[in-house]
């Protein structure tokens, strides 16, 4: 029993355990002997518990477990599904969205808020209207960065949002948008209690709502302690039937090598993004099993197209020249990674295959920096994420390779890092010159990596993720145009011309696209990858 496991976890002096050792017992003696309990070794602690402002797998993971959304994607794939709505209508020009809502949806309580009815409409257009409108009351509480939302152009797109009555909404648009749908089961949208969000502000603790979330999804949050653990329960009146595990504990365990240790030990039974020279040994360990398939994702060098002297295009591609991509994934992805051409990865539909990369040229990137006025070589930073991420597994290693790379042709580049979540708020206000950043797919669609992070709408401002603050306007007019188009082969060449500008004017030097690998115990029943990289726990058993 994983229980048992636990205890000894304790009484190791491991680093893990000595961080966990006074939340874990506690754990322990609140678990039933017979319960069935999953341990999955997260990689690192959530930004808070409302996931309209969160933008990171890290937070997103934690929150899925507590939230419904409006639909969802169906499990393992991209297909939508039913969610907190049974059903919806389109109407004939794509503008108007009718929601039919599930009856007898039931919120979580906590020890702040007992709930006195199910689920209905005001909930939903609270969760719409808290990030759309600066009126409303919850706008600004925990933070105002409502990046999917603003980045998708929601806050544009959306024209109304009516109660038709207590279980149907109608969302009106300002124009047909061939994403909209998929965007509702993305995670930035899971629903909170409005009449739980009522209670806490009438009680001057409106932050309580993100800090000790009440949620509908199949697990319940019973304890936070930060950096250490999560601990969950099922729901046991969750909609789609409880889960089949009763326990569910998220060890936060930020270093990969310990991840791996704990696993090995049976201390953890899922762990996330594994350094991929410990594969071959987990690929022989007879009680692992390496899930694994090609990942939507996309690892990428931004240069601040804002910012002198990465406003001229000639310096952005005499980087791109001068760095050996080949080099770079050989020694850190290893057999986990194929070279990224493209701002989206091959597996995605519109994907342009006939484009080529800037070669890897350091003379050819000499002439170049002389020609942009830099015959001297300049001097930049280089932003270098302080965590793994499913699509770079290790960011401070790369620095370092593209850092020797850059010297070679004068590029004098300072390594610069800064804690996950001050490092993400920094790129996203544009405080770099250049600095390494990178996205998983949220829907299957290309707007999802070429609008999300290529277009105006989230260049604006400090909290986009178009990190590169690239606004450029033949590029944004082709994004936007082929939201509005419903025909994919129509959408599909709009993308791939979108692609084609990409590659002239050079954003980004893009690294690669990480194959998602996920190490599991045997004992895990029908653990699903994600083709968005998420990790849910509804649905999945343990052999006890």
């Amino acid at each position: 029993m994983i229980q048992t496991k636990l205890r000894a976890a304790v009484k190791r002096p491991s680093k893990i355990a000595l961080l966990c050792a006074v939340a874990l017992p506690a754990i322990l003696a609140m678990t039933p002997v017979a319960a069935k309990t999953l341990v999955f070794c997260s990689e690192g602690s959530p930004e808070n518990f409302y996931p309209g402002i969160n933008t990171t797998g890290t937070s997103f993971d934690a929150n899925t477990q507590i939230y419904s959304r409006l639909v969802d994607f169906e499990r393992g794939g991209t297909a939508v599904v039913p969610g907190l709505a049974e059903r919806w209508t389109v109407s004939a020009d794509g503008k108007e969205y009718t929601f039919f809502l599930r009856k007898g949806v039931k919120w979580h309580s906590n020890k702040n808020f007992k709930p006195t009815r199910d689920m209905n409409a005001d909930d939903i257009i609270f969760a719409i209207e808290r990030q759309w409108k600066e009126s409303n009351p919850y706008f600004k509480v925990t933070s105002p960065n409502h990046s999917y939302f603003n980045d998708m152009g929601m806050d544009k797109l959306i024209k109304s949002v009516d109660k038709v009555d207590p279980m149907t909404v109608k969302i009106t648009l300002n124009s047909a948008n061939a994403p909209f749908l998929s965007g509702w089961a993305m995670e930035y949208a899971g629903v909170q209690s409005k009449e739980y969000a009522d209670a806490m502000l009438k009680a001057g603790t409106p932050e309580k709502i993100d800090q000790e979330p009440i949620g509908s999804g199949p697990f319940m949050l019973v304890q936070y302690q930060k950096d250490a653990l999560i601990r969950y329960k099922a729901f046991p009146e969750y909609y789609g039937g409880k889960a089949k595990i009763d326990d569910l504990v998220f060890s936060i365990t930020p270093d990969a090598s310990v991840r791996w240790a704990k696993l090995q030990k049976g201390e953890c039974h899922v762990m996330p993004y594994p350094n991929p020279a410990d594969l071959d040994a987990m690929r022989k360990d007879p009680k692992v099993t390496v899930l694994e398939q090609a990942g939507l994702n996309v690892g990428y060098l931004a240069y601040n197209t804002t910012k002198k002297p990465f406003d001229d295009v000639r310096v952005r591609k005499a980087i791109n020249m001068a760095i050996n991509k080949k080099a770079i994934i050989d020694a850190v992805y290893l057999s986990s990674g194929i070279a990224a051409v493209n701002p989206i990865p091959p597996t995605m539909w519109s994907y342009k295959k006939d484009l080529k990369d800037d070669a890897f040229n350091p003379e050819a990137a000499k002439k170049l920096l002389a020609d942009a006025g830099f015959p001297n070589g300049m001097t930049t930073d280089l932003w270098a994420m302080p965590v793994q991420r499913p699509y770079n597994p290790n960011a401070k290693r790369i620095a370092e390779l593209m850092q020797a790379d850059l010297a070679k042709i004068g590029v004098k580049a300072e390594i610069k890092t800064f804690e996950w979540g001050e490092y993400r708020k920094r790129m996203q206000a544009g405080e770099h010159q250049m600095g390494m950043l990178g996205w998983t797919g949220d829907n299957g669609d290309p707007d999802n990596f070429l609008h999300t992070l290529l277009g105006c709408d989230s260049a604006q401002g400090v909290s986009g993720s178009n990190v590169a603050k690239f606004c450029y306007k033949p590029f944004d007019d082709l994004v936007v145009k082929a939201k509005a188009v419903t025909n994919t082969a129509e959408r599909t060449k709009l993308y791939e011309q979108a692609q084609v500008i990409f590659k002239e004017q050079a954003p980004w030097f893009t690294i690669a696209h990480a194959v998602q690998l996920k190490p599991v115990r045997k004992e895990v029943i029908d653990f699903k990858l994600s083709p968005f990289g998420r990790h849910s726990f509804y649905g999945v058993d343990i052999k006890e």
